[in-house]
């Protein structure tokens, strides 16, 4: 055999033994990526049959397990028997339209990996066990369904949280719907259906969605008084009907159209439990936006937390786009300021923990 011939011959033999490497690299060690690859036509119908772990609250109530097919032990059935209470949170892993919510980021453990190809054999020599994990959340089960029926049919959220820790013992958002729903032979239909809804049903209005905070933003505007010097409990304001806006012919009241107290003199502390809408218009100028701004930021606002769910960031407009007018109404949780459910759950566990924000949990 001569030079070139040999030289052809080697070339060959490095591109076949890759080949080979290659190969078995992707049969035994990499199978995974492409096997749950959704874009696999083979992954789904797979991967929703499997045995799934429980998703379970705090207290041990079953939020989605799997049941056998008596007629297949391999097969599994999905099933939510919770409901609607816990939809927009647990989610749903379906043939269809695949996992949602918590079964979509914790999919990878719920699932279960016992599927005797080369690599699920190496893993488990390994020591890895294949068993479907279950996952335990920090719902209450009974502060969930309190607050789930307390909505009954209106449009809204309840979010609750430990203090001291940031886990979530609550978070409902309404209305809801059945995760089962999209399990269910006519699922297309049914999803359509929600889909279409103007209540928006699969929304998770709790973090998924911002809105005026109102006064419960005015926690945030006296937090920011008492830290920058600007006023405490005791400090005296006049107590006026009405907060006539700066360099506008429009006024700021309060709920009942009359003064806070008497028509004299208030307190912070007593225009903060009456929620005086004239006291914290005159705050915010008292303030400036600069230094409004900073407090809603180190509240959380502008930034979405870390959360195993997507979160909606909250909002507190850039303090050169608030004059006068703007930045009093701004300090009463109104014009362009917006908040989610959880934000505002999260300012309220911070004052509860003596000015120490947890990052929330499920």
């Amino acid at each position: 055999m001569n030079g070139p011939i040999r030289r052809v011959a080697a070339v060959l033999f490095v591109a076949f033994a890759l080949l080979i490497l290659n190969v078995t690299y992707i049969q035994a060690i990499d199978t995974s990526r492409y096997r749950d690859n959704p874009l696999n036509s083979r992954v789904a119908a797979s991967i929703t049959g499997k045995e799934r772990g429980l998703i379970v609250t705090a207290d041990g109530t079953v939020l989605a397990r799997s049941i056998a097919n008596p007629n297949d032990p391999s097969r599994f059935t999905r099933t939510y028997p919770e409901g609607p209470a816990f939809a927009q949170l647990v989610g749903y892993s379906s043939l269809l339209f695949g996992d949602e919510g918590l079964e979509r980021v914790y999919a990878g453990d719920l699932r279960s990996r016992r599927d005797l190809t080369l690599s699920d054999v190496i893993t488990a020599l390994m020591g890895k066990d294949l068993r479907p994990k279950s996952l335990q959340l920090t719902l209450d089960d009974g502060l969930q369904k309190t607050a789930f029926e307390a909505l009954g049919e209106r449009k809204g959220s309840v979010v609750a949280i430990d203090p001291s820790t940031g886990a979530v013992l609550a978070m409902v958002s309404t209305p809801s719907f059945d995760p089962e729903a999209m399990l269910a032979p006519d699922a297309a239909r049914l999803r359509s259906l929600l889909l279409d809804d103007p209540d928006e049903p699969l929304a998770n209005r709790a973090i998924g969605r911002t809105y005026p905070p109102g006064s419960t933003f005015k926690v945030i505007v006296a937090a920011s008084a008492i830290e920058n010097g600007v006023a405490g409990p005791d400090t005296d304001f006049l107590d006026p009907t009405e907060f006539p806006l700066p360099g506008s012919t429009s006024a700021i009241r309060n709920y009942e159209r009359g003064p806070c107290v008497d028509g004299t003199h208030v307190t912070l502390d007593i225009a903060f439990r009456r929620s005086c809408n004239t006291i914290f218009a005159m705050l915010g100028l008292d303030l400036g936006a600069a230094t409004l701004a900073d407090t809603a930021m180190s509240f959380g606002f502008d930034t979405a937390p870390v959360f195993e769910l997507p979160v909606q960031a909250s909002f507190f407009p850039d303090p050169a786009d608030l004059d006068g007018p703007a930045l009093a109404q701004s300090a009463i949780g109104q014009r362009d300021v917006r908040a989610t459910p959880l934000e505002m759950a999260m300012v309220s566990a911070a004052i509860a923990n003596n000015g120490l924000l947890m990052q929330p949990y499920l």
